[in-house]
Protein backbone atom coordinates (compact mmCIF):
# COMPACT_ATOMS: atom_id res chain seq x y z
CA UNK A 1 0.00 0.00 0.00
CA UNK A 2 1.21 3.47 -0.86
CA UNK A 3 2.32 5.39 2.27
CA UNK A 4 0.53 8.62 3.13
CA UNK A 5 2.30 11.98 2.96
CA UNK A 6 2.24 12.07 6.76
CA UNK A 7 3.95 8.68 6.94
CA UNK A 8 6.56 9.81 4.42
CA UNK A 9 7.21 12.97 6.42
CA UNK A 10 7.62 10.90 9.59
CA UNK A 11 9.98 8.58 7.72
CA UNK A 12 11.98 11.57 6.49
CA UNK A 13 12.34 12.94 10.02
CA UNK A 14 13.25 9.51 11.43
CA UNK A 15 15.84 8.88 8.71
CA UNK A 16 17.31 12.34 9.09
CA UNK A 17 17.61 12.11 12.89
CA UNK A 18 19.19 8.65 12.67
CA UNK A 19 21.56 9.70 9.88
CA UNK A 20 22.59 12.91 11.67
CA UNK A 21 23.29 11.13 14.95
CA UNK A 22 25.32 8.36 13.33
CA UNK A 23 27.19 10.77 11.06
CA UNK A 24 28.03 13.06 13.99
CA UNK A 25 29.60 10.13 15.83
CA UNK A 26 31.45 9.00 12.69
CA UNK A 27 32.82 12.45 11.91
CA UNK A 28 33.84 13.16 15.49
CA UNK A 29 35.71 9.84 15.73
CA UNK A 30 37.08 9.56 12.20
CA UNK A 31 37.73 13.26 11.56
CA UNK A 32 40.90 13.40 13.63
CA UNK A 33 41.92 9.81 12.80
CA UNK A 34 41.31 9.64 9.05
CA UNK A 35 40.18 12.85 7.42
CA UNK A 36 42.46 15.38 9.12
CA UNK A 37 45.70 13.39 8.54
CA UNK A 38 44.74 12.43 4.97
CA UNK A 39 43.09 15.65 3.80
CA UNK A 40 44.38 18.29 6.21
CA UNK A 41 45.49 20.90 3.64
CA UNK A 42 42.24 20.50 1.68
CA UNK A 43 39.96 20.90 4.70
CA UNK A 44 38.27 24.18 5.51
CA UNK A 45 39.01 25.66 8.94
CA UNK A 46 35.33 25.35 9.87
CA UNK A 47 32.13 23.71 8.70
CA UNK A 48 30.01 25.51 6.12
CA UNK A 49 26.74 24.90 7.96
CA UNK A 50 24.52 26.07 5.10
CA UNK A 51 26.08 23.55 2.71
CA UNK A 52 25.93 20.82 5.36
CA UNK A 53 22.24 21.52 6.06
CA UNK A 54 21.43 21.44 2.35
CA UNK A 55 23.27 18.13 1.93
CA UNK A 56 21.45 16.46 4.82
CA UNK A 57 18.06 17.83 3.74
CA UNK A 58 18.49 16.60 0.16
CA UNK A 59 20.07 13.30 1.16
CA UNK A 60 17.11 12.57 3.45
CA UNK A 61 14.77 13.09 0.51
CA UNK A 62 16.85 10.62 -1.50
CA UNK A 63 16.62 8.02 1.26
CA UNK A 64 12.84 8.39 1.40
CA UNK A 65 12.29 8.32 -2.37
CA UNK A 66 14.71 5.54 -3.28
CA UNK A 67 14.70 3.33 -0.18
CA UNK A 68 12.09 4.00 2.49
CA UNK A 69 8.95 4.61 0.39
CA UNK A 70 9.49 1.42 -1.66
CA UNK A 71 9.99 -0.52 1.57
CA UNK A 72 6.81 0.89 3.08
CA UNK A 73 4.88 0.07 -0.10
CA UNK A 74 6.23 -3.49 0.03
CA UNK A 75 5.51 -3.76 3.76
CA UNK A 76 9.10 -4.93 4.27
CA UNK A 77 11.52 -2.73 6.25
CA UNK A 78 14.40 -4.95 5.08
CA UNK A 79 13.85 -3.53 1.58
CA UNK A 80 14.81 -0.14 3.03
CA UNK A 81 18.10 -1.55 4.31
CA UNK A 82 19.05 -2.99 0.92
CA UNK A 83 17.92 -0.03 -1.15
CA UNK A 84 19.30 2.50 1.35
CA UNK A 85 22.66 0.74 1.39
CA UNK A 86 22.80 0.76 -2.40
CA UNK A 87 21.77 4.42 -2.51
CA UNK A 88 24.50 5.24 0.02
CA UNK A 89 27.12 3.33 -1.92
CA UNK A 90 26.19 5.09 -5.15
CA UNK A 91 26.00 8.57 -3.60
CA UNK A 92 29.26 8.28 -1.70
CA UNK A 93 30.93 6.67 -4.73
CA UNK A 94 29.89 9.65 -6.84
CA UNK A 95 31.73 11.99 -4.50
CA UNK A 96 34.76 9.88 -3.67
CA UNK A 97 35.44 8.35 -7.06
CA UNK A 98 35.08 11.74 -8.73
CA UNK A 99 37.66 13.06 -6.28
CA UNK A 100 39.81 10.00 -6.94
CA UNK A 101 39.64 10.69 -10.67
CA UNK A 102 40.18 14.46 -10.59
CA UNK A 103 42.23 15.41 -7.54
CA UNK A 104 45.93 14.82 -7.20
CA UNK A 105 46.82 12.46 -4.36
CA UNK A 106 43.27 11.81 -3.16
CA UNK A 107 43.83 8.94 -0.68
CA UNK A 108 42.33 5.55 -1.45
CA UNK A 109 41.92 4.98 2.29
CA UNK A 110 39.43 7.86 2.42
CA UNK A 111 37.55 6.52 -0.59
CA UNK A 112 37.27 3.00 0.84
CA UNK A 113 36.24 4.24 4.30
CA UNK A 114 33.68 6.65 2.83
CA UNK A 115 32.13 4.02 0.57
CA UNK A 116 31.79 1.62 3.49
CA UNK A 117 30.41 4.33 5.76
CA UNK A 118 27.95 5.68 3.18
CA UNK A 119 26.66 2.16 2.57
CA UNK A 120 26.19 1.36 6.26
CA UNK A 121 24.81 4.68 7.50
CA UNK A 122 22.34 4.93 4.63
CA UNK A 123 21.17 1.34 4.99
CA UNK A 124 20.76 1.59 8.75
CA UNK A 125 19.03 4.98 8.66
CA UNK A 126 16.62 3.79 5.98
CA UNK A 127 15.83 0.59 7.86
CA UNK A 128 15.27 2.43 11.16
CA UNK A 129 12.94 4.93 9.47
CA UNK A 130 11.00 2.20 7.67
CA UNK A 131 10.74 0.15 10.84
CA UNK A 132 9.47 3.10 12.88
CA UNK A 133 6.91 4.18 10.30
CA UNK A 134 5.72 0.81 8.99
CA UNK A 135 2.12 -0.13 9.75
CA UNK A 136 2.90 -3.34 11.70
CA UNK A 137 5.30 -1.44 13.96
CA UNK A 138 2.69 1.27 14.60
CA UNK A 139 -0.03 -1.31 15.34
CA UNK A 140 2.13 -3.14 17.88
CA UNK A 141 2.96 0.08 19.71
CA UNK A 142 -0.74 1.03 19.91
CA UNK A 143 -1.67 -2.24 21.63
Amino acid sequence: MKPSPRTLLAAYVAALVCFLLLDAVWLSVMGPRLYQPALGPLMAPGVNWAAAALFYALYGVGLVVFAIAPALEAGEPAVAWRRGALFGLMAYATYDLTNQATLRDWPWAVTVADLAWGTVVSGVSSWVAARITSRPARRRSAQ
